[in-house]
């Protein structure tokens, strides 16, 4: 075969050179409600070195012999009642994101959803992507609020994956996308749709908490960080501290739904072991508002932008039964953007603006 045969325009067709995957990551589910995978999931999870920041034995050690087993069967009650016919909400809400974004991006663009925890996982997710032959890959952690615990572990995770290629196309990545203009929308725009319904006497918004140590840890300045009135304002100093960005958050919704001063709270779940975590403490503040008369109280969780066990359990279930057990009558939880339109758009714009 001669050279002029190899190098036909009829033998290879030219294809446009600039390609961009896009990996959009969640933080995790369980493969299913069964205690064997949640007890795979929760150990995968907390063995993690940024999620429980402890020296590797004393970690090995408390998660293998004492939170997964005891907790795993516990946990698996719940995502049981959790669950969907199709699946897993988390999981089910991200392909259905994947697909929509997909169609909007076009095929310049290929686009796959990982989860940092179990499947998919980010390294399968960019074995794919790398057989695409990529100009740039951007990744796109769907944590509003950057944390060394959740979006920092998605950086470390996915250049653990890519050290080794021979050849790396550019990696960006999205720090946190808080204050996007059309996320602090779609969670207004949620809002709105309640307080359309009825007056709400307060309005809570309850973050993921995390503990004190990882705070004091991030703070770059040493002496910055007091957990008190430095997260008023968010500036070049604590813009990384992911307790200053919920309040930031909240400031920012409070806006957009004109939210009067006093009728709205910040506060902080799902804290683990007997460390300090940051506060307020949301099952701490629930008694407290109960004192002061409060009878209805619309709920956020502007920490997630999936509805999970977090959202839909704790604060949409556990945390109502708090507020009726102390004397509350109405509590309405605000679902997440999940799949919606304007979830999409926003994570769009944070893919073309990475």
């Amino acid at each position: 075969m001669s050279t002029d045969t190899l190098a036909s325009p009829d033998t290879f067709q030219s294809k446009p050179i600039r390609k961009t995957g896009v990996l959009i990551v969640n933080l995790g589910t369980p493969d299913s409600p069964s205690v064997p995978d949640v007890r795979k999931y929760l150990r995968q999870f907390l063995m993690d070195e940024r999620v429980i920041d402890i020296p590797y034995l004393n970690r090995w050690l408390l998660i293998n012999l004492i939170i997964a087993p005891f907790r795993a069967p516990k946990s698996a009650k719940v995502y049981r009642k959790l669950w969907l016919p199709e699946g897993s909400p988390l999981k089910i809400y991200g392909y259905s994101v994947e697909e929509k974004l997909q169609k909007v991006l076009g095929e310049k663009y290929v686009v796959k959803l990982a989860m940092r925890y179990q499947s998919p996982s980010i390294e399968s997710a960019l074995k794919e992507l790398r057989k695409e032959c990529l100009t740039d890959i951007v990744v796109v952690s769907f944590f509003p609020q950057y944390a060394s615990a959740s979006t920092g572990s998605v950086y470390k995770e996915v250049m653990r994956v890519v050290q080794d290629w021979e050849v790396l196309p550019e990696i960006r990545f999205t720090n946190r996308f808080l204050d996007h203009p059309k996320f602090i929308e779609a969670f207004a725009n949620l809002g709105k749709k309640y307080m359309a319904e009825r007056d709400y006497d307060h309005v809570v918004f309850s973050y993921h908490g995390l503990p004190e140590r990882q705070i004091t840890k991030g703070d770059v300045t040493r002496n910055f960080c007091q957990f008190g009135s430095c997260c008023d304002v968010l500036d070049h100093r604590n813009q990384h501290c992911y307790r200053a960005q919920c309040f930031e958050t909240t400031r920012l919704l409070v806006k957009e739904m004109g939210i009067p001063e006093g009728k709205y709270t910040t506060c902080f779940q799902s804290r683990l072991g007997k460390t300090p975590w940051i506060k307020p403490y949301t099952d701490e503040i629930i008694p407290e508002l109960t004192k002061k008369g409060v009878k209805s109280v619309l709920a956020f969780s502007p920490s997630f932008v999936a509805d999970c066990l977090e959202t839909t359990i704790e604060v949409g279930e556990e945390y109502k039964e708090l507020f009726e057990k102390e004397g509350g009558i109405h509590w309405q939880l605000v679902e997440s953007l999940n799949d919606s339109d304007i979830w999409v758009e926003t994570v769009e714009d944070l893919v073309k603006n990475a």
